[in-house]
């Protein structure tokens, strides 16, 4: 297959080789006719009012286009579909009907080529290896006898609890007599500076309390507490519209996949909002879940401040865990985010065929 770095070493050399071979002949011309001062001649001699090494370049350059093309064109035709077959390999699209239709010309033909057949052994232990992993993360960890999701899910109880019950409700009682104070500031000449410095401080609590929302929902139950994966996410976002002066659009499709990868994408979605909410100040949000081919997509997008994809404090995002899940489901995930521009997470998880079955 033809990689884009070797496609001008390809030209260049073709260039290099007739360029070479075009001098060597002219120089045996040359020679035989006892012409010492042969490369004087390349330069001196004209035709059309062009010296003969210019028409030497042009068609070397035009040899080696040629070249270039055929080879590109077999290339293309020879290895096209695979590439296609390991593109969507890549992305996890294991079941693309591209993969079907080759093994339907296999079986017609009676013709296996050893770099197709092996691109089909690959797919073959790629679906085996997602299979396992997805099989894995629905084992439950077992933690002195008790299971890990279990103690994850009490702690998360109990500190959500005491951060409610103690500094949630410090901010509202905040809130309330900050609203009060204001209220008789207005009626008394106070001086600019102290009602400005009223008002950083009113920002101050209000940032609190959204920052406080956002991790009372990182710290909501993992599972869905018997409700479908949709019911779930629509149910937390109807939720959030309530608490939140975000615009929150979606589109969730009802899909059907086994509980422990329902339960996976719910806490992927619960951990996304939480970090939108603290830390890319967005006005809008938007979330899709839908089923393309055999493969879940869950897909987030804000409008928010962005950040940096290569910085290494992109771990504090909250998105080293996510990569985390998703790779345990056998999945992709893809982050596109530029600074002021928002950022986008595209995830997908293959639906294998034997979970279909099931």
């Amino acid at each position: 297959m033809m990689s884009k770095k070797s496609r001008p070493l390809i030209f260049f050399y073709s260039f290099l080789l007739t360029f070479i071979v075009l001098i060597v002949t002219l120089y045996t011309y040359f020679y035989a006719n006892n012409q010492r001062k042969w490369m004087l001649e390349l330069i001196t001699t004209r035709l059309f009012k062009v010296p003969i090494i210019v028409y030497i370049v042009l068609i070397a350059i035009a040899v080696s286009g040629i070249v270039f093309s055929i080879l590109y064109l077999v290339n293309r035709h020879t290895y096209g579909k695979i590439e296609e077959q390991l593109h969507f390999l890549s992305v996890g699209n294991y079941d693309h009907s591209i993969f079907s239709n080759k093994e339907k010309q296999y079986q017609e033909d009676g013709l296996i080529d050893e770099l197709e057949q092996d691109v089909q052994n690959i797919r073959s232990k790629m679906l085996s290896m997602s299979k396992e992993l997805q099989e894995l993360s629905a084992i439950p960890k077992q933690v002195n006898g008790e299971s890990k999701e279990d103690i994850i899910k009490s702690e998360r109880q109990r500190i959500a609890r005491e951060l409610h019950d103690s500094v949630s409700q410090q901010l509202f009682a905040a809130t309330m007599m900050l609203s009060a104070l204001n209220e008789v500031v207005e009626e008394m000449d106070i001086p600019d500076i102290v009602e400005s410095q009223l008002q950083v401080v009113a920002s101050i609590i209000n940032t609190s309390q959204s920052e406080m929302r956002a991790l009372l929902l990182h710290l909501r139950p993992i599972n869905l507490e018997e409700k479908t994966l949709q019911q779930g996410i629509e149910m937390l976002l109807k939720e959030l519209q309530t608490k939140i002066n975000i615009e929150l659009k979606w589109q969730i499709e009802n899909v059907s996949l086994p509980s422990s990868i329902e339960d996976n994408l719910f806490r992927i979605t619960q951990e996304l909002l939480s970090n939108t909410l603290r830390h890319a100040k967005a006005n809008l949000l938007e979330v899709y879940l839908k089923k393309i081919d055999q493969t879940v997509l869950l897909r987030l997008v804000d409008d928010g401040v962005g950040f940096d994809v290569k910085e290494e404090k992109v771990g504090s995002y909250g998105l080293r865990n996510i990569r985390e899940r998703v790779q345990g489901m056998g999945g992709t995930c893809r982050i596109v985010s530029f600074k002021g521009q928002g950022t986008s997470i595209e995830i997908k998880v293959p639906i294998l065929k034997e979970e279909r079955d099931d």
